[in-house]
Formats: structure tokens, sequence, C-alpha cells
């Protein structure tokens, strides 16, 4: 029983989703690796930067609110869903998306790419700050993928392990 409990402990969620093999070598933290070798826009390695350094400094145990109407109307807009009911290959998706919608030549793209990023990374804090308890479901894990990629894309070093 103690061997299972620490066997658990152990396992990394991030590396493995639950329909991979032991022999699966391409992982979710993979594509995170991948999407980060991509051109990554400027504004997005600003907004990831600015998301860890706060994160290492207040650990966002203040109360955060949701996101506003005006911001979930422009999720809408492009048809993404909420962070907590986003799944891992969504959130992948949305990813490339809006690296492609940074680098775009119409400006309107450009901004609402940014501001998404940014109020996906408001989500993140908020789902955070409420210890994931508004994720319903395991299979809504895209807010891990969120992470991981901006934790590839950062050029902040910290010593912990988000």
């Amino acid at each position: 029983m103690l061997d299972m409990i620490e066997n658990k402990a152990n396992i990394d969620l991030t590396s493995k989703s639950a329909f991979s093999s032991e022999n699966d070598t391409f992982t979710s933290r993979s594509v995170a690796a991948l999407l980060a070798k991509n051109t990554v826009p400027l504004s997005h390695k600003r907004i990831a930067d600015n998301y860890l350094i706060i994160k290492q400094i207040f650990k966002f145990q203040v109360s955060l609110s949701r996101i506003t109407n005006v911001e979930k109307s422009l999720l809408e807009k492009y048809d993404f869903n909420t962070l907590e009911f986003t799944t891992m290959q969504q959130m992948y998706k949305e990813l490339v998306l809006l690296q492609k919608w940074s680098v775009s030549d119409d400006e309107k793209l450009r901004q609402d790419s940014d501001d998404i990023l940014q109020i996906r990374v408001a989500e993140l804090k908020y789902l955070e700050a409420s210890s994931y308890a508004t994720v319903s479901n395991e299979i809504y894990n895209g807010y891990k993928a969120l992470l991981q990629y901006l934790k590839e894309i950062s050029n902040v070093q910290t010593g912990y392990n988000y």
C-alpha cells in the first residue's frame, strides 16, 4: 500500500496523458517544448515572464476574481471555452493559433491574440488561487498545457517547481 502511494506521488501528470503507454515518448511536455521552439512573439514572452515573476513573489494566495463578461465574450468570439472547461489538446491548438495571430498583418487580430493570452493567464491565476476547485473534470486539464507553455517560453529562471 505504501509503495502505491509513493509511486502515485512521483507521477508527473503533465508528462503523460491518461491514454499514454510506457512506450510513448511524445508527451504533453514535448508539445509545449515544440510550441516554445516556434517563433514565439515577444508579447507572449513578456506575459509569461510577468506571470512567473508575480507567481514567484506572491504565490497567488490572494483572492482573484473570475474573468469579466467582456473578456468571456472575446473568448466566445473565437469559439474558445473558459480555461476550466478546456482540454489539453484544445489549449495546444489555441496556443498555436495565438502564436500565428500575434504575427499577423491584421492589427486587430494581433491585439486580440495578446488580449486572449492575458485572459488565459488571469484564468490560470484564478484557478491557482482557488486550488483548482472549479475544474470539474480531469479531462479539462488545459491549464496544465498553458502553465507548461508559459514556463517554456519565459526567460525567468526560478528554483520553484510549478
